[in-house]
């Protein structure tokens, strides 16, 4: 009866409180609408700078932020690309297979690509090339990056160091030379980074090894231009 009496008493208690707050005028909301903001005056900000603005700085001329062929080095004895770009076909050329490489490129969403090469003294050469993407979908710089570190790691008797300052950057110098029939051995040294939309990529040719120094004073000035 006890136990009878308490459950009646909470219902009871629950009725009468309903039956209060159903009685009641409901509470006015407050209104939806904002208060009108002070709108701020004088000029606009100017736009940011190259200096400021990475962005400004990668959409201009590609080629100008090449490295200058060195003073005392002279044009190479051939000519790679067009006026210093390398459009989509002439890029995918210098591949193993460049009909995979045109295909995969596209999908990458390949923009544009800036090259520039020189000879230095002897038979030593130079060639760089900053290839950008427009990574509307992917990080195509960074995985072209990635790539490069697989192959170029893959090449037996090879020294590898990371370039400074660049996060995963890395230059390679391969120890034993390219042997071909009815050409002088030459050694090979190469450097792999990007940053932001730009993938970049260097090599040294020469008829006698190349130093660690000579590839890595190359990259870290070429990846401080950008």
């Amino acid at each position: 009866m006890i136990a009878v009496a308490a459950v009646l008493g909470v219902v009871a208690g629950g009725c009468t409180g309903f039956l209060i707050q159903a009685g009641r005028a409901p509470d006015k909301l407050p209104s939806l609408s904002q208060p009108t903001l002070a709108q701020a005056k004088g000029p606009a900000p100017e736009p940011l700078s190259a200096a400021q603005d990475r962005q400004v700085k990668v959409d201009g001329d590609l080629r100008k932020l090449l490295l200058k062929r060195p003073s005392g080095a002279r044009a190479a004895d051939y000519t790679v690309g067009e006026d210093g770009w390398l459009s989509l076909d002439a890029y995918a050329e210098m591949f193993d297979k460049p009909d995979t490489a045109f295909g995969d490129l596209g999908a990458d969403q390949f923009r544009r690509a800036a090259v520039t090469n020189w000879l230095v003294s002897g038979n030593r050469t130079v060639e760089i090339r900053l290839v950008q993407y427009r990574q509307e979908t992917d990080l195509a710089a960074s995985e072209a990056a990635e790539d490069a570190y697989y192959w170029s790691e893959r090449e037996s008797d090879t020294d590898q160091w990371a370039i400074p300052g660049t996060g995963d950057g890395m230059v390679y110098v391969h120890n034993s030379p390219e042997r071909e029939a009815g050409y002088l051995d030459e050694y090979q040294a190469e450097a792999h980074a990007w940053r932001g939309d730009i993938a970049m990529e260097m090599w040294i040719n020469d008829t006698k090894p190349v130093s660690k120094k000579a590839i890595m004073d190359l990259a870290k000035r070429q990846m401080e231009r950008l």
